[in-house]
């Protein structure tokens, strides 16, 4: 489907047996993350002849798969995340779902995958969200978490890219990241892992890359951490991100350093954002190498006065230490003052406390 064809249109089958208010509720009332899921569900299909064609609203339910459909043996597959916030008025938005739009476009294209038009993937977000509208909560830091995906279900076990594609969507209510306030979270790096290699997948947005960093994940976890840390695939010597999430390095004279993107690094909608927030606030703010010898002397000698990493899930998230094998390195016990104004102020854009100078809010109810 090309950018001048017609419109996606989606069908609408309701649920016939809805989850009751009551137990729904229940559900918003402490909703974790990423374990219950709204009534609907949003599907299209893609072939080489017709396009992208039976998109489809219906109830939430299994997929039915055969056991030779691609994806589950080539890993041929995509997502995006992203949320919806309910404002104090009662209205719906979601933030920026024009940028994954185009991200989840760049993701198919390596993944030699049909890209969705981008007006089909707002749309998409804006009918389940307006159709489960009351399974976005409201107060604190709560959402409804959406996750469009895609992937190759042609039943077929030859190596090349498919010939029948799902697109896919569905709605999960999430509470607060920090459920009892923002603490630093302790941070892992990984000397015998990468998470990408050049003219690799890095910079896309697919399942095989999360895939790849679990086994890091484990490892840091065995060692009392929270999350781990890659480095680049050449030299084990430039910090790239953690396992989900882009970093940032905060320095004595107040400016913001985050790693270039070079191919290897997922350019995340968060980033982009917190690169703005920072400049709007007359930060300097840099985009360029940065090693783990400049991270870890630059927090011994002051220079590195806060570090924090970003992503949909946590939004700006603290890091309090740094361990590796045969050392570790402490940045504090609280959130830095940098990371908590550009964390507040990033909520307060996303929750309607506060204008919207950069059009990111997409109204959605």
């Amino acid at each position: 489907m090309t950018a001048t064809a017609p419109a996606l249109e989606f069908s609408t089958t309701l649920s016939s047996s809805p989850v009751p208010a009551e137990r729904r509720a229940e559900v918003l009332a402490a909703p974790g993350f990423g374990t219950t899921f709204t009534d609907h569900m949003i599907t299209a299909t893609w072939t080489p002849d017709a396009g992208w064609h039976d998109a489809s609203l219906r109830p939430y339910a299994a997929l039915s798969l055969d056991p030779a459909t691609a994806t589950l043996h080539y890993a041929q597959s995509i997502f995006e995340g992203l949320k919806a916030y309910r404002h104090a008025d009662g209205s719906v938005w979601t933030f920026r779902p024009e940028a994954n739009a185009a991200r989840f476009q760049r993701s198919a294209v390596r993944m030699a995958l049909p890209e969705l038009p981008a007006a089909a993937f707002v749309d998409s977000l804006d009918l389940l969200v307006r159709t489960d509208v009351e399974w976005v909560p409201s107060g604190g830091e709560a959402s409804l978490y959406l996750r469009p995906f895609m992937f190759a279900s042609e039943v077929f076990l030859g190596v090349r890219p498919a010939k029948q594609v799902t697109y896919a969507l569905i709605a999960s209510p999430a509470g607060a990241y920090f459920a009892s306030g923002v603490k630093p979270v302790n941070i892992w790096l990984s000397s015998e892992y990468t998470r990408a290699a050049p003219g690799g997948t890095g910079a896309a947005k697919c399942a095989g890359n999360y895939a790849a960093s679990l086994i890091a994940q484990q490892e840091a976890i065995a060692n009392g951490c929270d999350q781990v840390c890659f480095l680049d695939a050449n030299e084990s010597k430039w910090v790239e991100e953690l396992g989900g999430m882009n970093l940032f390095f905060v320095r004595a004279d107040g400016s913001v350093t985050t790693p270039q993107l070079t191919g290897t690094i997922l350019e995340g909608i968060t980033r982009d954002t917190v690169l703005t927030l920072a400049a709007d606030r007359q930060m300097k703010v840099e985009e360029r190498p940065v090693s783990i010898d400049e991270w870890r002397d630059g927090v011994g000698s002051g220079e590195i006065t806060e570090v924090f990493a970003c992503g949909t899930a946590a939004v700006i998230t603290p890091l309090g230490r740094l361990a590796w094998d045969g050392g570790e390195l402490t940045m504090g016990d609280e959130p830095g003052p940098v990371t908590q104004e550009l964390r507040a102020a990033l909520l307060d854009i996303q929750y309607g406390r506060a204008d919207d100078q950069h059009g990111w809010m997409h109204r959605v109810v």
